[in-house]
């Protein structure tokens, strides 16, 4: 096929439930293709001689390769393809966001085009695994004599856990939740993620002699200078961002009915039962502002709108999350903010918000937002969740004077992910700040090839296969 032929398929969509339809449960919303489908889209892809797209992955996904495979039908080959990079495609290609990763560096969505679905296209090679019950386990080596701590089920710690445990390196890893997966489990709601695919990587780590403890929180129950009388040769800290970050108004801590974003979610994917009321406020322009939203109308809250104090352009939200939010009757009140929670006996009876204008651009590239003063008003409310970003909390390194940014983030070797004290080591959302899932994968990839060379006494920069400067973060 010639690429004039390519660029004349359009791209495919996949099979969604209708917005009525999907309100009312949390089960998965977006189907996978099917084999003609991906077939079709994966003729889409221009092979080209120098891949942006794979650039645009933060784990470097050879993308052209594994598609190459697919429309092959060789998808057994394609699977093991994405395998030699990353360790959790099932997670990744649902919940990544593609447009501003590997789609969003596709040179078929330059311009007036649209990018190959390659989330979709790498989703079904996983659900084909599945599917059709093929093995999608590598052999793990015999352990060895050291052994690992892992700090945080989440993707950072998973991956470690998977690469040092292929590598011979036994690993236990210590949760403070009652469950596994880190925010995978306790952030994002099943509709994005199904839990089933998070209990197969866990499953896959125990079939590889990872250990795993829940209910055990680093810095309370256990120090690392326990963990070192253990036994453990080093430790790997995967403590996510699970800090709702404040908005820092009158009324936010008194008063019932405010809840905070990661705070709320963490709670309901926990099981608690928590009601809302009709009208439900969410503050921000993020992800999990939306994953927030689309829970609250799927637990019965019938009048649901976000505030976001920049324009449609500037939301970092992926876009589709914003276009299936919207679908759903979700309303985004743009250039706005609150300002003020008003109590009426203890309890949240009005949000003061005022508008704002968009100014010149700040340190994120994004225009600054500026008050318009004299323009407050009121929106009545049962509850506001300010789903503002979140902060590192660092509980797990207390009584080590473990050097931390100014960004309250722990501070490591740019290249290798060491921190300050030699047998400790740092990735994820704890290093880089709330993140994506891909780029906390990769910094596990980096960090458990840095504590091998650390446990064998080899230089850790010198003949990497991975350093973090590959990306720009």
């Amino acid at each position: 096929m010639k690429a004039k032929e390519r660029m004349a398929i359009a791209r495919q969509m996949p099979v969604e439930l209708t917005p009525a339809e999907r309100v009312k449960h949390f089960d998965e919303i977006v189907a996978g293709y099917s084999e003609s489908t991906a077939i079709l889209e994966a003729q889409r892809c221009l092979q080209c001689k120098k891949p942006s797209c794979r650039q645009g992955c933060p784990i470097h996904n050879d993308i052209p390769g594994f598609i190459a495979l697919l429309r092959e039908k060789k998808f057994e080959e394609a699977y093991w393809k994405i395998r030699e990079t990353s360790s959790m495609p099932a997670v990744c290609s649902r919940i990544c966001p593609h447009e501003f990763q590997c789609e969003g560096s596709c040179v078929r969505g330059k311009g007036k085009g649209q990018s190959v679905a390659i989330g979709m296209l790498e989703r079904f090679i996983v659900d084909w695994m599945v599917a059709n019950k093929k093995n999608m386990y590598t052999e793990c080596r015999l352990p060895g004599d050291k052994k690992v701590a892992i700090i945080g089920s989440g993707p950072a710690g998973m991956t470690v856990a998977y690469y040092l445990s292929h590598k011979g390196v036994p690993c236990t890893i210590f949760e403070s939740l009652p469950v596994y997966g880190g925010m995978l489990t306790v952030g994002i709601p099943p509709f994005r993620l199904p839990r089933d695919i998070i209990q197969a990587e866990i499953d896959a780590l125990k079939s590889c002699g990872v250990k795993l403890h829940t209910n055990v929180v680093i810095g309370k129950d256990k120090t690392i200078d326990d963990l070192r009388a253990e036994g453990f040769n080093a430790i790997f800290n995967g403590v996510g961002a699970h800090a709702s970050r404040k908005l820092g108004i009158e009324g936010e801590e008194t008063t019932e009915g405010v809840l905070h974003g990661v705070d709320y979610l963490r709670r309901i994917n926990l099981g608690e039962k928590l009601d809302l009321g009709k009208k439900v406020v969410v503050v921000g322009g993020g992800n999990v502002a939306i994953d927030v939203a689309r829970t609250a109308l799927r637990l019965g809250s019938k009048d649901v709108f976000i505030l976001y104090r920049r324009s449609r352009n500037e939301m970092p939200a992926s876009p589709s999350e914003i276009h299936h939010l919207e679908e759903e009757g979700v309303r985004i009140e743009f250039l706005a903010v609150a300002v003020k929670i008003h109590a009426k006996d203890g309890k949240l009876s009005k949000v003061e918000c005022v508008r704002m204008e968009l100014g010149e651009p700040d340190s994120s590239g994004r225009c600054r937002p500026v008050i318009q003063e004299g323009s407050n008003f009121m929106i009545e409310a049962d509850s506001i969740i300010p789903a503002i970003s979140q902060n590192v909390e660092l509980l797990a390194s207390k009584g080590h004077e473990l050097k931390i940014t100014s960004w309250g983030t722990y501070h490591t070797d740019p290249h290798t992910l060491q921190t300050s004290i030699d047998d400790i080591f740092a990735g994820g959302d704890n290093v880089l700040g709330p993140q994506t899932a891909a780029k906390a994968v990769y910094q596990g990839k980096v960090a458990a090839e840095s504590i091998e060379r650390y446990l064998n006494g080899l230089d850790l920069k010198e003949d990497r296969e991975y350093l973090c400067d590959q990306i720009d973060w």
